[in-house]
């Protein structure tokens, strides 16, 4: 585990309902966490949803905060994620300004992060790069040169590995 002021991965499964996404940033605000990344989303069942929750901090602060949110009402599971246990993905879009003479740098750039160009017109670029959160943030460093228009990104994604279902099973 993390022993300093480094990022944590977070899962929660949680009731798909209004007010449950407040009820968990307050418990990371009294504490005084800033959350790096938020990632929510339906799960299969749609009575339910995901979050994925990047945050700064130590390990016994984590942890009370990784209990606290599973006390939750609504919180079905609560907890932190390791590279052994998980795999976390991300995505980023990046929208360049393109010049005739760096287009096909660019696009071998691209092509060697096997990144994807998904909208190209004369002047601009849409690139979608996916993977890790250093590949992710090594694409944007070396895009950085260019003309960089507009980034969206993601935040992390978290799926656990093998065949065991990552939360109670909830019918």
């Amino acid at each position: 585990m993390n022993q300093h002021n480094d990022l944590h991965t977070i899962s929660l499964f949680v009731a798909n309902k209004p007010g449950v996404l407040l009820r968990v940033t307050i418990v990371f605000a009294r504490r005084g966490f800033n959350i790096e990344s938020l990632v929510v989303s339906s799960a299969f069942d749609g009575r339910y949803s995901r979050m994925t929750i990047t945050a700064k901090g130590n390990d016994k602060d984590l942890d009370q905060i990784v209990k606290q949110l599973g006390k939750l009402v609504d919180v079905i599971e609560s907890k932190e994620n390791t590279p052994e246990s998980a795999l976390e993905r991300e995505l980023a879009l990046i929208k360049l300004s393109i010049s005739d003479e760096d287009r096909n740098k660019v696009l071998q750039i691209v092509d060697h992060f096997k990144a994807k160009t998904i909208d190209i017109t004369n002047d601009s670029l849409i690139i979608e790069v996916s993977g890790g959160t250093d590949k992710v943030t090594a694409f944007i460093d070396v895009m950085a040169p260019f003309k960089v228009i507009e980034l969206v990104r993601s935040g992390k994604m978290v799926m656990h590995r093998g065949s065991k279902e990552a939360t109670i099973n909830v019918r």
